[in-house]
Formats: C-alpha cells, sequence, structure tokens
C-alpha cells in the first residue's frame, strides 16, 4: 500500500481535521512518519496570520527538491490557505497537484486520482452541512492519553480581522449523538481526555424531535460517560459564555477548571470596530462570574496588538485588563491584515510595525509578570494531574497537566503515562511548574 505523509499547521482544529483526512484514505495510504518514503505528502495549513502563510511557502520549496528525486510523488494542499488563496497558489506553487479547502475532505480520492494523470486539481467549495459527522478519525500522531473531537464547523461571528467565516463557512454543529459515540470509542481506547473543539463551541446548537441541546448539555452529557475521563474545550466566544455552561462546569469534577476566553482588545473603541459585539465591561463581568462559581479556574486569552487605529490610551486599556483578569497564559500577535476580512476593506492598517512590535512586547513582558504571579500562588499545592509523557529535558523526570491546563514537572519514579496522580508543587518558572 502507498505511504501517506501529513504535515499539519495551525490550530487543533487542523490537527483535528488532519485526523479526518487519515480516516478518508486509510484505504488506499497507510500513514508514516518518514517524508522521504511518502507517495503522497498533505500540508494542512492556516490562514490567521501573515506570517503562517508565509512558512508553508517556504516549507512547498523545501518540497521541491524532494519531488524532483521522487518520481510520482504527489503533494498536495489542504485547509483555510487552500480556500482562500486557490488562484495565487496554483499561479505561484506548481509543486502542488491538487488543493482542497476543508469542507472537500472526502474529494480528497478522487482529486488524488485526476492530479496523478498530471494535471492539477482542486475544490474549495464551502457547504453548508458538512460536518463529517460520520468519519470515524484516525488517531496517527496522539499521546495515547488525549485526543481531539470537533464538535462544529465554521463560524458566524465575522469579527473584522478574522478569514475563518470566508475560509472555513458559515456555523453548524454535530449530531450529539455522532459525537459520543466518538467519545466512547476513545474510552475503550484508554485516552483519558478529550478537547471539544469548534470556532465558538459556546453556540454548539442541536435540535432534533423537539429536544434542544446546548453546549452546556452536549459538555454534561460527554461528562456523564466516564469520571475518569477529563472533559476540556476549546475556543470559547465571550458573548456566549452563559451561567448554565459555568453551572455545568462547576458541578462535574471531570470538567477541567479551564478557560480559553479571547479578549483581543481591553478597549471598547478597538473591540466595536473589531465587531467583537461586547463591551470591556461585559467581559469583565463574565470573568466575575467565572470566578464567582469556580474560584480555581484558570483563564487565557489572546490579544492582538495595533489593530487599526489602536491609540496608546487604548493600548494602555489592554495591559489594564490584563492586570485585572490576571491571566494564566495568552496567545499574543500583531494584528496582520488579511485580505477579503472586514478590517482590510474598511480600515487602514495604519500602525507602524515597530510601534506594533513595541506594543506586543510590553503586552508579553506583561504577561509573563502575570504567568509567574499566578504559577507562584500554586507553589505548596497538591493538584491531580493526568501523566501525559517523558520530560523533554530528562528521561527521568514525566509532565502532565492539572485541571488548570498548567504543566506540571516531576520525578519519574514507578509513575506511567496515563495514570492520575497527585504531586505537591515545589517550585516554578513563568511557564512550567515542578513537584
Amino acid at each position: 500500500m502507498k505511504k501517506l505523509y501529513i504535515e499539519t499547521y495551525g490550530c487543533q482544529m487542523n490537527f483535528a481535521d488532519s485526523e479526518v483526512v487519515a480516516s478518508i484514505l486509510k484505504d488506499t495510504f497507510d500513514l508514516t512518519k518518514t517524508i522521504e518514503e511518502a507517495d503522497l505528502i498533505l500540508i494542512n495549513t492556516c490562514s490567521i496570520r501573515d506570517k503562517a502563510e508565509q512558512r508553508i511557502h517556504k516549507r512547498l520549496t523545501e518540497l521541491e527538491a524532494l519531488k524532483k528525486h521522487h518520481h510520482g510523488l504527489q503533494i498536495g494542499l489542504l485547509g483555510c490557505m487552500a480556500e482562500r488563496m486557490k488562484e495565487e497558489l496554483l499561479a505561484t506553487e506548481p509543486v502542488l497537484d491538487f488543493i482542497a479547502g476543508p469542507d472537500a475532505y472526502r474529494s480528497l480520492p478522487e482529486l488524488i486520482e485526476k492530479s496523478s494523470e498530471g494535471e492539477t486539481q482542486f475544490n474549495v467549495l464551502l457547504s453548508t452541512d458538512e460536518t463529517y459527522d460520520d468519519v470515524m478519525p484516525v488517531r496517527y500522531d496522539t499521546n495515547g492519553i488525549s485526543a481531539y473531537i470537533s464538535i462544529m464547523r465554521g463560524c458566524n461571528n465575522f469579527c473584522s480581522y478574522c478569514v475563518v467565516p470566508y475560509t472555513r463557512g458559515r456555523e453548524r454543529s454535530r449530531d450529539p449523538k455522532t459525537i459520543l459515540a466518538e467519545a466512547e470509542d476513545l474510552i475503550q481506547k484508554g485516552f483519558k481526555e478529550v478537547t471539544l473543539l469548534g470556532q465558538n463551541v459556546n453556540s454548539y446548537h442541536w435540535q432534533e424531535n423537539g429536544v434542544t441541546v446546548s453546549f452546556a448539555r452536549l459538555m454534561e452529557m460527554v461528562a456523564q460517560l466516564s469520571p475518569t475521563l477529563r472533559v476540556r474545550f476549546a475556543t470559547s466566544h465571550p458573548k456566549d459564555i452563559s451561567d448554565e455552561l459555568l453551572e455545568t462546569m462547576a458541578r462535574y469534577d471531570n470538567i477541567c477548571k479551564y478557560i480559553h476566553l479571547p479578549v483581543q482588545s481591553g478597549s471598547n473603541q478597538v473591540l466595536k470596530k473589531m465587531n467583537r459585539v461586547y463591551t470591556r465591561e461585559y467581559y469583565l463581568e463574565r470573568v466575575r462570574k467565572i470566578r464567582e462559581l469556580m474560584p480555581d479556574c484558570a483563564i487565557s486569552t489572546d490579544i492582538i496588538a495595533g489593530f487599526c487605529g489602536e491609540t496608546l490610551e487604548d493600548h494602555l486599556q489592554t495591559l489594564s485588563i490584563m492586570r485585572e483578569v490576571g491571566y494564566e497564559y495568552a496567545y499574543m500577535f500583531k494584528y496582520s491584515e488579511r485580505g477579503g476580512t472586514m478590517s482590510a476593506k474598511r480600515f487602514k492598517d495604519d500602525i507602524p510595525d515597530e510601534e506594533k512590535t513595541r506594543r506586543l512586547e510590553e503586552i508579553i513582558a506583561l504577561q509573563g509578570e502575570l504567568s509567574h504571579e499566578s504559577n507562584l500562588r500554586d507553589v505548596g499545592k497538591t493538584f491531580t494531574i493526568l501523566v501525559e509523557g517523558v520530560s523533554k529535558r530528562s528521561p527521568e523526570y514525566l509532565y502532565g497537566r492539572n485541571s488548570q491546563n498548567k504543566v506540571i514537572i516531576f520525578p519519574k519514579e514507578n509513575h506511567q503515562i496515563g495514570e492520575y496522580i497527585e504531586v505537591t508543587v515545589t517550585r516554578c518558572t513563568p511557564a512550567t511548574l515542578f513537584a
């Protein structure tokens, strides 16, 4: 059987999609971790930032040499970049044999077969109903402990800076029965943790025969499958994080006390231009509710520095909301204009790159302080962690994560990967706890 090699870039959704692709192609291709022996290479891409796209262009250039020395090697590009830049890619990347958007993976066998005859193929049609809910993903690159379950696709929010609604289409939710079946399958295979994925999981909605399943109810259904199955989710939009969800999280010990809650900016003026449809005050009210119901809940976020028209005062408001919330972790980026988005059409990208960099550096420095303060508060505390693997620095140490999604490193002793154990934190760095 021919060999398939998959490289995945970007978010958790892309990794989940790659597992779907592996399942669709499993009858004709065996997966390999050695790129040199591959007959088919698939590059699953991200378009969130320009840097991500430039990285893919560079990678495709590197693959040209491999293709010259491997007769019959096919290379395909998948994902958001395929959707957003089809014409440009076809014109500038002759190494590609075919291109498939996020809703076109069922057509991959046909694209592969036709492109083998020498003509570049593509399918980037977006769907209003494709969820791949009947495809059981192949868990090909996993620790055997944690897995992703995609519960919905697309997005209806249209944040002005974001390409996702244009590259992944409109929002649609999976049948909860298929989600539960996937989770049950993972439990049977020994997995101990699942992360429910969506561009905005809070807006998950399924209705059938007069019965409605909200995201909070879905979380509860998954948590009830097994008390030893940890349940996480990503990502939340602040406008949809309901009291019902927070109360459900507080009620179940195996629903992890961690919420990724992107704020993007602390300024109402910038939030309005971003079309985030909430205010600073509303966001902080939701944080207060989280703290009220789950005092031990960790909160992480996304922050964009230097959005169109962002003043120095706007930037200072972002720093102040970071201090007020006290985030455990943050993903922090300079604004990167994406063609076709509302902000590219309506606003001028008017913050000089040097100033974006300066503001980003301030954000990163502050978050380093906040992360360190959070970790210092954990020194002396005891946590239950799920052991996930061997430390990269020493085979004599293992690592795991607590409910708050913090990585904890501890001596291996007689512990095994996949165990739940209790550890007491003795010291920390800004990024890591040691126990």
